[in-house]
């Protein structure tokens, strides 16, 4: 690449770069357009072809403008203060903390309240026990986790309200998605960032805001197609053991990669 005259960057000193963006500039009309991908997944095509991943593609001048910035921070180690994405190891934990409690303050509020998080490992102490105490708050928490979970569900007293499950079928499971209903008016973030230490004190990680309507829209069907599994998914108990969810005597099987992929094949 450097031999073509690209510009490559080796990433932060003690950091790894995780994020996963692609910000493109062009010129339009006589003026710069940004265009900017905000993905879950590696940009290698190998992994492509056998990880599940979702992505946003946005003109978003906000968005754009900070994605910017992370660009500007990797390759000349300029501090900026986000205000829109969620950037480790900057504000990306703070943010979540923030989001995590406004959903206990509204269940205790009686306001509308919920979480909904897909991720690939749950791990970090202090999530965790934010997660415990808006269990006890009330807030009704659900979260898909690939592989390691330090969080114990549906324990009486600790986190009655909480369901953990993981997926296995046909592609890995990569995607990272976060819903918080926030009082009736939901907020859905999707990026590169686990609830792991790694990933919210030593790495570079990005997470952003889907706003438009009817992507919001496709995310909450994806979510809700996790929840629905009733052939590839294993639930967690209180006690750490995972079981897998079967379909009941007069209930069809029903598998959320078989339907993304029949929606993929009718366009």
């Amino acid at each position: 690449l450097e031999k073509e005259g690209v510009h490559v960057s080796y990433g932060v000193e003690k950091l790894k770069t995780h994020v996963k963006l692609a910000l493109v500039v062009r010129e339009e009309k006589g003026k710069l357009r940004r265009y900017l991908h905000v993905g879950t997944g590696n940009y290698h095509s190998g992994t492509a072809r056998i990880y599940e991943d979702v992505g946003l593609f946005t003109a978003d001048p906000d968005l754009c403008e900070e994605a910017a910035s992370v660009f500007n921070e990797l390759t000349a180690q300029t501090p900026f203060e986000y205000e829109h994405l969620l950037i480790a190891p900057h504000n990306m934990r703070e943010r979540f903390v923030e989001l995590i409690r406004r959903e206990a303050e509204n269940a205790r509020a009686g306001r509308p309240s919920g979480i909904r998080a897909k991720m690939n490992q749950l791990q970090d102490p202090w999530i965790i026990r934010e997660l415990y105490d808006a269990s006890q708050a009330g807030v009704p928490i659900t979260v898909n986790v690939r592989g390691l979970c330090c969080l114990r569900p549906g324990v009486p007293g600790l986190s009655e309200s909480i369901r953990v499950f993981g997926v296995i079928d046909r592609f890995l499971e990569h995607s990272r998605i976060y819903r918080f209903e926030n009082a009736g008016q939901p907020e859905y973030f999707i990026g590169s960032a686990d609830w792991m230490a790694r990933n919210l004190n030593h790495r570079v990680e990005s997470i952003a805001p889907v706003k438009d309507p009817e992507l919001q829209r496709q995310l909450g069907e994806i979510l809700h197609a996790y929840e629905r599994d009733n052939s590839s998914v294993f639930d967690c108990d209180p006690d750490g053991v995972y079981k897998r969810r079967r379909p009941g005597k007069k209930e069809p099987p029903f598998r959320a990669q078989a339907a993304f992929i029949e929606r993929a094949r009718r366009g």
